[in-house]
């Protein structure tokens, strides 16, 4: 057997989303900060996003995640989230999952009860805290980025369902939420086909119609996700979340930062204080506990530190490989798995 280009990765999975945690293969990624490294992949050379996210090797269903040293001296280790689309600033399930993979593969030591790291990401460094019990990484616990609401019921055309209202907030990246029940729909397994074909509708009219700007970090420009929201239909205190993964599939966690994004809003109508305690829902079903840490000042915006906590396990240890008469060096995408845009995957690098 012989391979011109290998990796090492930890199938992971945090409440049914999988993220893959890159754990050899790739030495670094040029970039004097997390930001920088992120962007390289997205401008420069995405060639290992394409590696290890596309067929033969990879699916649409996933996220990988680039385990890196971190840049911040701050940092016990940073990591680039890699979806179907580019490289992204921050993914809480994804957070979650790195966590689980660095203390059960025994990279950072673990001891029964809580253990803390810092991670270097391109949104900033995010506390952790794994809690742990005879060997095991029983629930993460992280705090998300400062969050803010950037509009609230902001009015958007959209063909099919004329004008409908959705909020913006910031958790991370950027998230356009809609109400599910007022497009007619509830959040559920059986209408996920239905919940990414709407979704790609309303992202097309939100991209036209819709501005956002991170008022510290000039790169957070535009709406990078739409989630559907909804509350449980017999639990208080429960909030369904359903986020649409480009080009064209459900989030299978509650999603980390669209809950932080969420509750951004949810704290700006007053529903939602420092000390309350609630869950957010995921379409499967899967749970992440979630408060508000503290307030603070993003700019001139009134944020919140979000604080969830959710379960990972590894399933799986796999070493990916190709050799040098591989027609499909870095992988293929097709419409019937990823989705009518799967154009827009072409590689722009």
């Amino acid at each position: 057997m012989h391979w011109n280009r290998s990796i090492t990765m930890l199938g992971v999975h945090a409440e049914g989303e999988v993220g893959r945690v890159i754990t050899g293969g790739v030495i670094n990624i040029p970039g004097d900060t997390m930001l920088d490294k992120m962007q390289h992949i997205n401008t420069v050379d995405d060639s290992i996003r394409r590696f290890a996210l596309q067929e033969p090797r990879g699916s649409a269903q996933m996220s990988v995640n680039l385990l890196l040293p971190p840049v911040n001296p701050k940092a016990d280790v940073g990591f680039i989230v890699m979806q179907p689309d580019a490289a992204h600033a921050l993914s809480g399930s994804n957070t979650m999952c790195v966590t689980t993979a660095v203390f059960e593969t025994g990279m950072l030591p673990m001891k029964d009860g809580e253990n803390t790291l810092t991670i270097d990401t391109p949104a900033g460094l995010i506390p952790v805290v794994a809690h742990c019990k005879d060997h095991k990484v029983e629930k993460v616990t992280i705090d998300i980025c400062p969050s803010f609401v950037e509009h609230l019921d902001h009015p958007v055309q959209v063909d099919g369902f004329d004008e409908i209202k959705v909020d913006v907030a910031f958790g991370g990246c950027y998230f356009a939420m809609v109400d599910a029940e007022s497009l007619g729909f509830e959040i559920s397994p059986e209408n996920a086909r239905l919940m990414v074909d709407t979704a790609h509708t309303i992202k097309k009219a939100i991209d036209d119609q819709v501005r956002v700007q991170h008022p510290e970090i000039e790169q957070f420009n535009h709406i990078e996700y739409v989630m559907f929201t909804g509350v449980h239909p017999t639990e208080t205190a429960v909030y369904k979340n359903g986020t649409i993964i480009f080009p064209g599939r459900v989030d299978r966690s509650p999603c980390g930062t669209g809950s932080s994004s969420r509750m951004a809003c949810l704290h700006a109508r007053g529903a939602l204080k420092i000390g309350d305690k609630v869950f957010m829902e995921s379409t499967i079903g899967g749970r992440f506990e979630a408060e508000i840490a503290s307030t603070c000042k993003v700019g001139d915006r009134d944020a919140i530190i979000p604080r969830l906590t959710g379960r990972c396990w590894i399933y799986s240890i796999e070493h990916h490989g190709v050799h040098p008469t591989d027609p499909f060096p870095l992988g293929y995408t097709m419409s019937d798995t990823w989705g009518p845009d799967v154009k827009a995957l072409t590689p722009h690098n």
